[in-house]
């Protein structure tokens, strides 16, 4: 049986051996990076005390992908995709190796922090452009689901390890154990993935064009929908302000490690169980409808945080807000079958390195303000703008939701049974 006439199950899709040797890829990297940010998070702290220099650390793991998806991301195209994704997984190894030296001075840090995140860039692009290489139809749409949630799920464990880890290896042996994930990477993408030439090579001696993200920009803002839909992407950026500030926020309240892992595992909690309720209960029209009042109630558990400070307030409010926030996997999809075809790529990147630079800038924010506020208000604060800037954001997609386009039908989804 051909793999387009296979049942649009999880079961078939993972019964593709190069889905499962890509999906293993995409584990190992993920875990490894939400591993080390935990033990960045805790060595940052101990090492200035300072929730600002914490956060920025933390922030240096999230806004390089901002300038690796535009400049780096077009590698994908010109090498082979296996080759690149190998390549760079054993670059990042070699990095974070360098960042477990003991004493190492904390700008030379910061510097390979950004690295590591600058090669994470083209190796994303690749696994995601290799993803319709492998499967077709609707196993295609399953895939990028099982790895959507698959990324969730690993965050969630990788944060609560991740706690574990640093309390028994310290912030050194933790990062030790992200390099060799890394390192793992390779050998699954040199021997479980197919070979492909490189889609677009580069014509010796000449010059690309430009790929105008300017044009991407005016795009996305002449479409109202198109428009909307990342302004309600966007309020990720302060949604993510708890999970930088949680190791100052731990120390605020006389905790250790362990739970510096569990405070930053509670937000993915709440995203997983959102996800999976959102996505099996409630149907697609229903689901569009309740973006925007979900979009304006995921801010409003972190302005309860200043209210009911506490380990155990802090858990059930910051996994609740994950929760609500789980209306980012329907808008971001909306926005994918919205996106013209022929630009979407484009569009998908230019929407994506927003989403990242708005989560960085978030991070940032949170630090600076928590220096002088203090961290518990600084949750207060961001979840109040997000709160406010939803408003705006739900308003602006409530009109948008009324174009032709919108209503048009989605392609029907099968089952994802077994």
């Amino acid at each position: 049986m051909s793999e387009a006439a296979r049942p649009a199950t999880y079961r078939a899709v993972f019964g593709v051996a190069e889905f499962r040797a890509l999906w293993l890829t995409a584990v190992l990297s993920r875990a490894g990076t939400q591993i080390a940010r935990v033990a960045l998070a805790v060595l940052a702290y101990q090492r200035t005390g300072s929730p600002a220099v914490t956060a920025l650390v933390y922030a240096l793991t999230l806004l390089p992908a901002v300038i690796g998806g535009s400049v780096l991301g077009g590698l994908a195209d010109r090498y082979p995709r296996r080759t690149l994704l190998a390549v760079c997984a054993l670059s990042r190894a070699a990095l974070v190796a360098l960042i477990a030296v003991p004493g190492i001075p904390l700008t030379v840090l910061c510097a390979l922090v950004f690295l590591v995140q600058l090669i994470d860039s083209p190796a994303r692009t690749a696994q995601m452009a290799m993803t319709p290489d492998i499967l077709t139809g609707e196993a295609y749409s399953l895939g990028v689901a099982a790895l959507t949630l698959t990324n969730q799920l690993i965050a969630l464990v990788a944060f609560a390890a991740g706690g574990v880890l640093v309390a028994a290896l310290g912030p050194g042996g933790s990062l030790l154990v992200n390099a060799a994930a890394f390192a793992l990477m390779a050998p699954v993408a040199r021997w479980g993935l197919r070979h492909r030439p490189a889609a677009r090579p580069a014509r010796p001696g000449g010059r690309r064009r430009s790929r105008d993200p300017e044009g991407g920009a005016r795009a996305i803002l002449a479409s109202p929908p198109l428009r909307s839909l990342l302004a309600l992407a966007l309020l990720a950026g302060f949604h993510v302000v708890p999970e930088s500030l949680a190791a100052p926020y731990a120390a605020e309240l006389g905790l250790g490690s362990r739970e510096v892992g569990l405070l930053m595992a509670s937000i993915p909690l709440g995203t997983v169980a959102g996800v999976f309720l959102f996505t099996r209960f409630v149907p697609l029209p229903a689901r569009l409808a309740s973006l925007g009042p979900l979009a304006v109630a995921a801010g409003l558990p972190l302005v309860l945080s200043a209210l009911l400070p506490g380990l155990v307030p802090a858990l059930a409010l910051w996994a609740l807000s994950g929760l609500l926030s789980a209306y980012q996997v329907t808008a971001n999809t909306e926005f994918t079958r919205l996106a013209p075809p022929e630009r979407r790529g484009r569009l998908l990147g230019l929407a994506g390195s927003a989403l990242i630079g708005a989560q960085g800038v978030g991070m940032i924010l949170g630090g600076v303000l928590a220096g002088h506020l203090g961290v518990s208000r600084t949750l207060a604060v961001a979840g109040a703008g997000g709160c406010l800037a939803g408003l705006l954001a739900a308003a602006g997609w409530r009109r948008a939701r009324r174009a032709p386009e919108v209503h048009a039908a989605a392609p029907s989804g099968a089952a994802a049974s077994g």
